[in-house]
């Protein structure tokens, strides 16, 4: 009797596919690094240009300190914005593109065709998947005797 009971996840496993992880990572932290260092290049050139001036200058012009960090703050929110825009129009595509290939092919395969090869491009994130898939349905062929 099989059991009906859905899965239960125990607990958080890092060792999971760890190139994958590694892979999706990297990527993620690599955008916010590369949009921390231009909201801080930012705040930086903003940040000397008022303090260029002289202190008495910069003292009359700015009455309270939100008055210097609004701009830094909006010029920060922007890039962080478009940078985690890019990444959410990027990386799902880096992942749906491979999905949305091996989709197709397991259709070929349902209709019958045990010779269907699932192939993705060099370097596709989920090419280790595709070849377990080839491994089974070469395993199916097999045990059903249409191979060697």
């Amino acid at each position: 009797m099989a059991d009906n009971k859905p899965y239960k996840r125990k607990k958080l496993n890092l060792q999971v596919k760890r190139r994958f992880q590694m892979w999706l990572l990297v990527r993620i932290l690599g955008t916010v690094l590369v949009s921390s260092l231009v909201a801080a290049v930012i705040l930086y050139f903003y940040s000397n240009r008022e303090v260029g001036q002289s202190f008495y200058e910069a003292h009359i012009t700015i009455r309270r300190v939100s008055d210097l960090l609004v701009p830094v703050i909006i010029a920060g929110s922007i890039v962080s914005l478009i940078s985690g825009a890019l990444l959410a129009i990027f990386l799902p595509q880096k992942i749906a593109g491979p999905v949305y290939r091996m989709e197709e092919d397991l259709k070929a395969i349902q209709d019958g065709d045990l010779d269907k090869q699932i192939r993705l491009r060099e370097g596709d994130p989920l090419q280790g998947l595709a070849e377990t898939i080839n491994q089974t349905i070469a395993s199916l062929k097999k045990r059903l005797g249409g191979g060697k």
